[in-house]
């Protein structure tokens, strides 16, 4: 392993991790990922780009609950990554807290206890909210090798991508956000 540059930010927590044409791991092949948290232990995000097969009615009945909302009944539920695909998260903004709530920055959260989805289902959750199922995990100094690799870069969080874009919109609007046309990265990655 190489060592880890100096340059890299103590954290990488509330930052956008947008997968490199290079990166051929099926699990991240053009995705774009939250990180969550991020210190010397490793790093925990959700991937933001990749639909699921389920809605949210679907994971909220298997929770004995229903949506009143049958908008909501219908959001799409994320494959936030490989990592606990049976659990449920959920990243939102607002600043109330919940029984298992994670502080992202920037006024996102991670919750992970079944009382947001309650609220939810009653119409009084977050006004932004994505569910996954699963998420992602690097190892202490993964998340930086990888960087170092070439496979990722990175981007500042960002509300609109996260909860507003079509998910399909969100690889390519990431790098746009550092002024990259993504799709027109070489899909080799190396060293001088």
């Amino acid at each position: 392993m190489s060592p880890i540059p100096a340059s890299f930010p103590a954290s990488f927590s509330n930052q956008l991790l947008i997968a490199l044409p290079a990166l051929d791991d099926p699990n991240f092949s053009r995705s774009v990922a939250l990180i969550c948290q991020h210190d010397d232990e490793g790093a925990m995000g959700v991937v933001v780009n990749r639909a699921s097969e389920y809605s949210l009615g679907d994971v909220l009945a298997q929770m004995n609950l229903e949506a009143r909302d049958p908008a909501l009944a219908n959001q799409i539920v994320l494959n936030g990554g490989p990592v606990h695909p049976e659990r449920g998260f959920v990243l939102h903004d607002g600043e109330r807290q919940w029984d298992s709530t994670l502080a992202i920055g920037g006024g996102l959260a991670l919750t992970t206890s079944r009382d947001i989805l309650e609220a939810m289902a009653e119409g009084e959750g977050p006004a932004h909210v994505v569910v996954a199922l699963g998420c992602a995990g690097w190892g202490a100094g993964q998340l930086e090798y990888e960087l170092g690799e070439n496979s990722w870069l990175t981007a500042p969080a960002d509300t609109e991508l996260l909860f507003a874009l079509p998910l399909e919109q969100r690889w390519q609007a990431a790098g746009g956000r550092l002024g990259i046309d993504i799709t027109r990265v070489t899909d080799y990655s190396g060293h001088a």
